[in-house]
């Protein structure tokens, strides 16, 4: 099979490459994490006038009609340097379900500013009770009149701090587990009800645990229809786990790369470490290890235009991977920079953090073979 790049992703790839190493290095990113937003908005509208936040969206919608593959593209660029801002909650996640499925007026309302910088969003669907599963939903949403009032609580909302508009998943009928009766709505943060208690995440991004109560929306919020929520929330957590297995690749690759370095560099009774079997083969492993993440992120990614059937067991095959290997790259890294591994001055803990983070993003290990063997 040809894995080749097209022209256009080969340049798309070297310039937010030659970005992310010019403008966010690893003492930048430590500034801006540790500042009292946790992201910076200079960095967001950069990516806006590069045309970052517009390479998925259709031409007709302000966009440069770019699909999974250069999502991908982007996505392991940002993973080698580390990147915090929200592009996969915004772009991915909740750019993704409006240009697939939203109403021409909801596109026309809400895209422009996404793919300008202006506004930031979040997908609320975990719920404390879930376990990885978004078809456990207990938040409400009652039809009233002409409009809906949800009622619930959603947690581990990533990026939401820097949220404007969140879309939300809620129950308008059936039981808590219960396929049918699920709908998306569009959520103003600061409306009437929205209640959010922000924190930071131990891989430096920052997360909520947001509240509803009473919280009033027209009927023209709703994603879709009343009863299609479900397959359009799955859909867009597929889309995701695509994005995340990128940016989980180039976490990987900087790793890998930084414990060659180091081991060619540091000496162990008169010569460099790297010279020991035992460490070459250790060495060896992670780097078959990162090369099979490679292939099984480039197999969803080709996958996420197919069918649901085709889409979900791909996407739980590659995460089962991206997680085995972000786990193992990870350790096997700590352990060969020795006890400097773990200190904050050095990025590979914070690579190590990201992956243990990414693991358990849109369901674990556990969650996904489960799902794998089910589909």
């Amino acid at each position: 099979m040809d894995f080749s790049f097209t022209e256009e992703q080969t340049l798309l790839r070297n310039m937010v490459q030659g970005f992310v190493r010019d403008n966010y290095d690893f003492d930048t990113r430590t500034k801006i994490v540790n500042s009292d937003t946790g992201m910076s908005k200079e960095i967001w509208q950069q990516f806006a006038e590069l045309g970052l936040l517009a390479a998925p969206f259709p031409e007709d919608m302000g966009g440069l009609d770019g699909g999974a593959i250069d999502i991908m593209v982007i996505m392991e660029e940002m993973g080698r340097g580390l990147v915090v801002e929200p592009y996969l909650p915004t772009i991915v996640l909740c750019g993704g379900i409006l240009s697939r499925h939203g109403s021409p007026q909801q596109q026309s309302a809400h895209l422009p500013s996404m793919v300008s910088g202006e506004a930031i969003w979040a997908l609320a669907y975990s719920e404390p009770q879930g376990r990885f599963n978004p078809t456990d939903i207990t938040t409400s949403a009652k039809e009233q009149g002409g409009s809906y009032v949800l009622n619930g609580q959603k947690c581990v909302v990533m990026g939401a701090p820097w949220a404007d508009k969140l879309i939300v998943s809620a129950r308008v009928s059936g039981g808590q587990r219960d396929k049918d009766g699920v709908a998306l709505f569009i959520v103003d943060k600061s409306a009437s009800g929205v209640s959010t208690q922000d924190y930071p995440t131990v891989d430096g991004g920052r997360a909520s645990e947001i509240t509803l109560e009473n919280v009033e929306v027209a009927s023209d919020a709703l994603i879709g229809t009343a009863n299609t929520g479900l397959s359009l929330l799955e859909e867009a957590l597929d889309y995701g786990i695509g994005a995340l297995c990128a940016e989980a690749v180039g976490h990987m690759k900087m790793l890998n790369d930084a414990t060659v370095e180091y081991c060619k560099t540091r000496k162990q009774f008169g010569v460099p470490i790297g010279s020991f079997q035992v460490l070459q083969h250790r060495m060896v492993d992670m780097f078959m290890d990162y090369e099979q993440s490679v292939s099984m992120t480039y197999m969803v990614n080709m996958k996420l235009d197919e069918s649901a059937d085709v889409r979900r067991k791909a996407a739980s095959a590659a995460k089962v991977q991206i997680g085995k290997a972000g786990r193992f790259i990870g350790q096997e890294s700590v352990q060969l920079h020795g006890g400097m591994g773990m200190t904050e001055e050095l990025s590979v803990g914070h690579y190590f953090k990201r992956l243990t983070m990414i693991d358990t993003l849109f369901g674990n290990i556990d969650y996904h073979l489960k799902r794998f063997a089910q589909n």
